[in-house]
């Protein structure tokens, strides 16, 4: 009997450390009513349960497939790689404009990419990320200065000193805080030790549009 229960915990332990080593797949946009296993803006892996009870709805964005979905009505949701298994609530999903490449991309490959680029600027560099929404999400944790620079036109420089206020520690909201980069402009955005090179679509309207399309992934 305790060869089976120590079995089954340690199945348990296996499982549960091979879920929280699952990269995050998809971010919390939205929550309203009662919800459980989840919170505003977390990240989620693929395998989480999360249940929504009377009154509840939650928007999930995928990172790679930028699809979000608006889930609501008593249920249960799993996590998935690109897309939610749902139980009984109702599902409305639409796919929006955002770059799938940049959720995959380390902050060190894209800190040696963009310092590269500057450290030999000839010429007007080519964007490792273009954002479809001109009031930017940074994903930049903790206490720093948030510098950017505009590269296809001199002389537009903001630095933004963040205090560790940021929405759950880590989300500097552009739209939330009255703020907007010109559509079509390329920017240097510098974080602590992270530097990216991003290009605003000409199209882009500021406020708080999709989040999928305006999320700057700096940490």
């Amino acid at each position: 009997m305790m060869k089976e229960i120590l079995i089954a915990t340690i199945t348990v332990i296996g499982l549960t450390a091979a879920a929280a080593a699952e990269p995050p797949v998809a971010l919390v946009e939205e929550l309203r009513g009662k919800v459980t296993g989840a919170e505003f803006m977390d990240y989620v892996t693929p395998g989480q349960v999360i249940k929504i009870g009377p009154g509840g709805a939650i928007i999930l964005s995928y990172l790679k497939s930028c699809r979000r979905e608006t889930i609501s009505g008593i249920g249960t949701v799993i996590v998935g790689s690109d897309a939610s298994k749902v139980h009984l609530s109702d599902v409305r999903d639409e796919t929006i404009a955002c770059d799938a490449d940049h959720a995959h991309a380390t902050v060190k490959e894209t800190s040696e990419a963009a310092a590269t680029i500057v450290r030999g600027l000839a010429a007007q560099p080519a964007p490792q990320v273009t954002l479809y929404g001109a009031s930017p999400m940074f994903a930049a944790a903790g206490r720093g200065t948030l510098v950017l620079e505009r590269l296809d036109e001199p002389g537009e420089r903001q630095k933004i000193d963040i205090g560790g206020n940021q929405i759950k520690g880590r989300f500097f909201d552009f739209a939330k805080n009255n703020r907007q980069l010109a559509p079509g402009g390329t920017y240097l955005a510098r974080f602590k030790e992270t530097a990216i090179v991003f290009r605003i679509d000409p199209q882009a309207k500021g406020g708080a549009t999709p989040l999928l399309g305006r999320l700057l992934q700096m940490d």
